[in-house]
């Protein structure tokens, strides 16, 4: 008898759990899960707190997901190490679970530096899950002043999730743009002023060192007062489980296109992971829920037995902010194609005859279109890409290509 477990439980174990499931109908799997809550989509968070969703609607799959898989999950416990020899993991309350095969799908965890009289702060708080959230939720008093350290992705959605909740909230990186690690610097204008007109406020290239009680001492030499202070500095990937198992980790946990780790049965999958990048053509921690999806259905095919490849994965975002849409894709190298207003701007990465990267801000447009053109390695001069600069259309494909990609009669 075969026995699966898989370590976390986000979208990639329920993607793990789905592959498996895929090739093996009968044998037992395991999660374990250190949060209390069912899988859930964790990017609905801020949702929540604007009070557009609740608990209920962020559920990733029904209320029997588990039980029609056959999965026994354990809530609110957590691996402590991994005994590859004797093919067991064992938990925080000293039990052991032997595995024949192993996934982890540990995620990542908030960076916090350590700020000198970070300790003095009694009412700090990190956005990742769930629980933090609920955590926050009660600490938005309608006087309350937020500082929020980071302006990436996490920090934005959680000023965008509290801003009309409280009474102020700034925003504060080093980084002299806001989504540094996305957006290059006139996308990232527009996006702050965007922000700015809703109500805001941003010191950039600027971030605190210390803290004294309630007021954050920064690197310029000014003082911020505060009454809630949310910290998204940024997310390491959880390796250490591997690490200590002695497999292969670098950023995240190494793995090849079949997710397999550098260890025997064991795979990996989701945010703890780095794979291959297809854009780059380098290995990268690849942390965005498309891909975790991916990669935990291609950990779960092979844990049991199939065949499957991901080597597909290229970084990318879809993101909004009171009704400014932000998508990007692969790379920003080669030669750029531009469109321009004051409100939104369209930039296009070519390079060797192929789409590399793309930045949409403030556009509706097809941006999956694009995104098959870097993903497929499109070579351009097969298709009408002068059109398609100007409008992602399927019609600018040739009538053989749209029968290869879409099947069937076009």
């Amino acid at each position: 008898m075969k026995e699966y477990v898989i370590i976390g439980n986000g979208v990639a174990a329920a993607a793990c759990i789905e592959g498996i499931r895929r090739i093996d109908s009968e044998n037992p799997i395991t999660v374990v899960s250190a949060e209390k809550h069912a899988v859930y989509c964790r990017p609905l968070i801020s949702y929540y707190l604007q009070g557009k969703t609740d608990p209920v609607r962020m559920h990733y799959r029904d209320d029997d997901f588990y039980a029609r898989m056959g999965c026994r999950v354990l809530y609110g416990r957590t691996a402590v190490q991994i005994h590859r020899d004797r093919h067991e993991v064992e938990l925080d309350d000293h039990r052991f679970l032997p595995f024949t095969s192993l996934c982890i799908a540990t995620g990542s965890s908030p960076f916090v530096p350590s700020f000198e009289g970070l300790d003095q702060v009694s009412s700090q708080y990190s956005f990742m899950t769930l629980d933090d959230a609920f955590a926050l939720e009660k600490a938005l008093l309608p006087s309350a002043r937020v500082l929020i350290i980071g302006a990436g992705l996490i920090g934005l959605k959680c000023a965008e999730g509290i801003l009309h909740r409280v009474g102020h909230v700034t925003v504060c990186d080093l980084a002299d743009r806001v989504l540094s690690s996305i957006l290059d610097q006139d996308c990232a204008a527009l996006v702050q002023r965007h922000l700015e007109e809703s109500g805001m406020e941003f010191l950039l290239q600027d971030s605190a060192v210390s803290f004294e009680s309630n007021l954050a001492h920064m690197k310029s030499g000014r003082t911020v007062p505060f009454d809630v202070l949310v910290l998204a500095v940024g997310v390491r990937a959880n390796t250490s489980l591997m690490k200590e198992a002695g497999g292969g980790t670098n950023r995240g946990i190494l793995v090849d296109t079949r997710m397999q780790t550098s260890l025997a049965d064991i795979y990996a999958a989701g945010d703890c992971t780095e794979g291959y990048d297809l854009s780059s053509g380098q290995k990268r921690v690849l942390a965005i829920l498309p891909n975790a999806v991916m990669q935990g259905l291609t950990a779960g095919v092979n844990m049991a037995g199939g065949h499957m490849e991901f080597d597909s994965g290229i970084p990318m975002n879809s993101i909004g902010f009171f009704g400014m849409h932000i998508m990007s894709a692969g790379i920003y190298e080669g030669e750029m194609y531009e469109e321009k207003t004051d409100t939104s701007l369209k930039r296009l990465f070519i390079q060797n005859d192929r789409l590399k990267g793309f930045i949409l801000v403030g556009r509706e447009e097809r941006a999956g279109i694009y995104t098959s053109l870097i993903r497929d390695r499109v070579p351009l001069s097969s298709l009408d890409f002068e059109n398609m600069k100007k409008v992602a259309s399927t019609t600018a494909f040739s009538l053989e290509m749209r029968r290869k990609i879409f099947g069937g009669v076009v």
